[in-house]
């Protein structure tokens, strides 16, 4: 149970106050409505709790008391701050101000929605009453996400802003709306490092709110302010779980419109996720990865571990070598190689993507192979170009980095080879994995090369651990 509860007194609703509120003491009748209609109110539910908030000075810095000792008021502008700090100190808020709508928009959808779909949607929005329209819903790759998003717009009706980690992701939606809509491309506006539009649907990267930011970056305020000065009534985080600390800024100042956050991983290496979602709302929604598998929704993927040995050649070398070595070492390993031209010949003819962390490695795996690479580097209109190809199968094996982990849509990829990862990220396995869930009539394939007795397997163990939890089983392969 919640013991802080942030409430707004609505100017024509005094009732739900008089009774433990002692307002009408404090603020002249002719002037009540002024302040109510200026201030917040956060109600506090034990003295002992009000104690340790009164001796926070970070908290008590966005509070003004009030004549009763349970209850202190706050500028608008403080609210999303204040959920923050209280979320920190361990008391977090039920938030029960109404939300309010932005511009209207005539959106529509061209599809049925399926009923967990449905179900999300509901789970975020419910009856509109306070204390919705807001929240995390957690979704496997491949279920449709940005299928509720569009769900959540059609029930609003109001000027949405949409955050992406990448431009691939904002056209991605840009098409997906476009394609299931009645909206037209005059009513879509991107706004990355190369378009700046602002329409009744924006789309926008986490990028141009955080690059570079110090107190005295005007680009990143200039971006902000622009977003800010329209009237948007829906705010979609999309993959809520990388969202960067600078963008907490600009979430602060939302927290008066419907915000939703979508995610396949609800889990953060760093151990944030309260940072993450403090401000976009907890978990509302959350479905199995193998339920939406065992009822055709996402493809039923067969993982198997391939275990290699370390040459003898590097066996002196990672013997002596500190931790971090020893990992690029083993995710290095030259063996695996032969193990990859082994999976390419077994899987020959259907769409196969290589995924890799280190630059270096995949260098090699496109020297002897000729296959296409996208890294960091890549310019986004070949990102671009060579995904499409993969999509309309002229490219049926593309080699991949770190960059490919996320909001990237290709629905034939079945086969996916990992030849190194992220140490024991249990998120960049799920979002690797989710890269063949699309649903299809052929089982896919998702391969993890692992050096034996190594620190890789110990890093491995972990991430596969994730995926166990999901209902997934493992198969291990030694050689």
């Amino acid at each position: 149970e919640n013991n802080t509860l942030l409430e707004y007194n609505n100017a024509n609703d005094m009732s739900s106050f008089t009774d433990n509120l002692a307002i009408q003491n404090t603020v002249n009748e002719n002037t009540a409505n002024d302040y109510i209609n200026r201030k917040l109110l956060l109600k506090i539910k034990d003295d002992t709790i009000a104690t340790i908030i009164k001796s926070n000075k970070k908290i008590m810095d966005l509070l003004e008391y009030t004549e009763d000792p349970l209850l202190f008021s706050l500028k608008k502008i403080n609210r999303g701050a204040l959920k923050v700090a209280l979320i920190n100190l361990g008391y977090p808020v039920d938030d029960r101000i109404p939300l309010d709508k932005g511009d209207e928009l005539n959106i529509s959808l061209n599809i049925n929605l399926r009923d967990y779909q449905k179900d999300a949607v509901n789970a975020v929005l419910g009856d509109f009453s306070p204390g919705t329209g807001y929240g995390t819903l957690v979704m496997p790759c491949g279920s449709g996400k940005t299928i509720v998003g569009l769900g959540i717009m059609e029930k609003l009706k109001t000027s949405t802003l949409i955050l992406c980690p990448n431009i691939i992701a904002c056209r991605q939606w840009i098409r997906e709306i476009l394609d299931k809509t009645n909206i037209t491309s005059k009513q879509i506006g991107e706004y990355s490092g190369e378009k700046k539009q602002i329409c009744e649907i924006t789309v926008c990267t986490y990028q141009v709110l955080t690059h570079k930011v110090t107190v005295n970056d005007e680009e990143v305020f200039k971006n902000m302010n622009a977003l800010l000065s329209h009237n948007f009534g829906l705010v979609i985080y999309d993959e809520v779980h990388v969202l960067p600390a600078p963008v907490f800024k600009i979430s602060a100042e939302l927290q008066s419109v419907y915000h939703i956050g979508l995610t396949a991983t609800l889990i953060r290496e760093d151990n944030k996720e309260k940072n993450v979602f403090s401000l976009v709302g907890p978990k509302k929604y959350d479905i199995p990865w193998v339920e939406l598998a065992h009822n055709g929704y996402i493809a039923k993927a067969n993982c198997i571990e391939i275990k290699i040995s370390l040459p003898d050649d590097i066996n002196l070398k990672y013997a002596i070598a500190d931790k971090k070595l020893k990992y690029k070492l083993a995710s290095t390993n030259p063996e695996k190689i032969s193990i990859v031209k082994s999976l390419l010949e077994k899987h020959y003819g259907e769409s196969i993507l290589i995924i890799g962390q280190y630059l270096d490695q995949l260098q090699e795996v496109k020297k002897i192979f000729n296959f296409p690479l996208i890294t960091g580097s890549t310019p986004n209109t070949s990102r671009d170009l060579l995904y499409n190809k993969f999509r309309n199968k002229e490219e049926k094996v593309l080699i991949v980095s770190k960059v490919a982990n996320f909001a990237i849509d290709l629905p034939d990829a079945s086969v996916a080879i990992q030849i190194s990862g992220t140490f024991g990220s249990r998120q960049e396995e799920a979002q690797r994995l989710g890269r063949i869930l699309r649903p299809k009539d052929y089982p896919s394939f998702f391969y993890t090369i692992v050096t034996k007795y190594s620190v890789e397997e110990e890093f491995s163990a972990n991430r596969q651990k994730f995926l166990l939890e999901q209902g997934y089983t493992y198969q291990i392969k030694e050689f």
